[in-house]
């Protein structure tokens, strides 16, 4: 992962807890003072404290908000977060809320400086010393507070240190989660350039081979053999025609599905197309399921080449669609009601059933074909989990 990338990730890290902190920390002054308050004969100094705390809180989330970058500069930040712990000790004379305050402080600069973060730590215990010292020398029941008082201060390099371990496991789990990511989108990308790269190879590129042979042979044959060529013209017109629709073929293909919805919403879309152009019925089947983008186009392809062959030999009335997935087992079946055929050993000369059996291979499936004559198609495609698998052509006659 470049710099610029690890920097992002801790600062992703960084303003999140800080976030916490700030909110924590609200919470706990809050809720001391607030207890505080109902027992204080004074309870106008406490209330400037619980305004101070809420007006610096929500002005600091908001600050985070709009710029997370901010955590990038802690010595302006912590500057002015420790005039607040002050003003809070200024304005409370030293009760808990400033203990509180100090407390958050610290972790703060754990958050924004790493285990930098002691050294204002170590101040805000320093401070909380002398305010403790101040404390039990004003108090009648000093010795009962005294173990309380002198402890806390210590929170506040243990809060630092949390703060900072925190913070930089976080940052750990945001990079890896980000190294998950990019390493998945890079095989995404990968495996679609080398679909694509396939699909281009297995047709435009074939097509495009006989017609510059055809080409070649051009100029010779039209001083010696005029017929043939104009024949060869023919054909490099008819290459070329079938090249632009195959093209139009594999682009038509990327678009058939939208990654980012359901396949079934695909399936129901690719059927009303085709019923729209044919005018024959579909009925559509389909689960909501979970699939890999390399199966969504491959099924997609073998739903729409099977539509095709029901329109060109099927003579159909009606066709049924569905999709389903149990566990890791994805069925897609296409049913129709025409004039059928008898399947020949091995698919002999059924090119569209091998094409489509080859992309169900593609994805570690198997094409199953079931037809007779008079009694309709069934063309079923089975994928599960496992390892790659040459085409399988189970054809059956009933």
């Amino acid at each position: 992962m470049n710099t610029t990338a690890g920097h992002l990730d801790r600062t992703v890290a960084r303003a999140a807890v800080a976030r916490a902190v700030l909110l924590g920390r609200a919470a706990a002054t809050l809720t001391v003072t607030g207890g505080v308050l109902r027992l204080s004969a004074r309870p106008a100094p406490l209330l400037a404290v619980l305004l101070l705390v809420l007006v610096t809180t929500a002005v600091a989330l908001v600050c985070l908000a709009r710029d997370p970058r901010l955590v990038g500069r802690p010595v302006p930040v912590l500057a002015a977060d420790a005039a607040t712990v002050l003003a809070v000790l200024g304005l409370g004379g030293g009760d808990v809320a400033f203990f509180c305050g100090a407390v958050g402080a610290s972790a703060l600069a754990g958050v924004l400086a790493g285990y930098r973060g002691l050294l204002p730590a170590a101040c805000y215990a320093g401070l909380g010393y002398l305010v403790a010292a101040r404390l039990l020398g004003s108090v009648g029941s000093a010795a009962s507070l005294a173990g309380f008082v002198l402890a806390f201060p210590i929170a506040n390099v243990l809060a630092a240190v949390g703060a900072a371990a925190a913070t930089a496991a976080l940052a750990g789990q945001v990079e890896s989660a980000v190294r998950l990511v990019a390493s998945a989108q890079r095989t995404a990308a990968a495996a679609e350039r080398a679909r694509l790269a396939r699909e281009l190879h297995d047709s435009v590129t074939k097509t495009l081979r006989g017609v510059s042979f055809a080409a070649l042979a051009l100029p010779a044959s039209l001083r010696r053999q005029p017929g043939l060529a104009e024949q060869l013209a023919a054909t490099v017109s008819a290459g070329a025609t079938a090249a632009v629709h195959q093209a139009q073929q594999v682009l038509e293909g990327l678009r058939l599905d939208d990654p980012d919805g359901e396949f079934a919403a695909t399936v129901h879309r690719i059927c009303r197309e085709w019923t729209g152009r044919e005018g024959v019925a579909v009925r559509v089947s389909a689960a909501p399921t979970d699939l890999p983008l390399d199966l969504r186009y491959e099924l997609g392809q073998i739903l729409r080449e099977s539509l095709v062959n029901v329109a060109r030999h099927a003579g159909a009335t009606s066709v049924t669609v569905e999709l389903a997935q149990v566990g890791a087992v994805v069925r897609l079946r296409v049913a129709d009601d025409g004039c059928g055929f008898r399947v020949p050993a091995g698919w002999s000369g059924c090119f569209g059933l091998i094409g489509m059996a080859e992309r169900a291979a593609a994805v570690h499936g198997t094409l199953r074909v079931v037809s007779a004559p008079g009694r309709g198609t069934v063309v079923e495609t089975v994928v599960a989990d496992g390892s790659p698998r040459t085409a399988s052509y189970a054809g059956a006659s009933s």
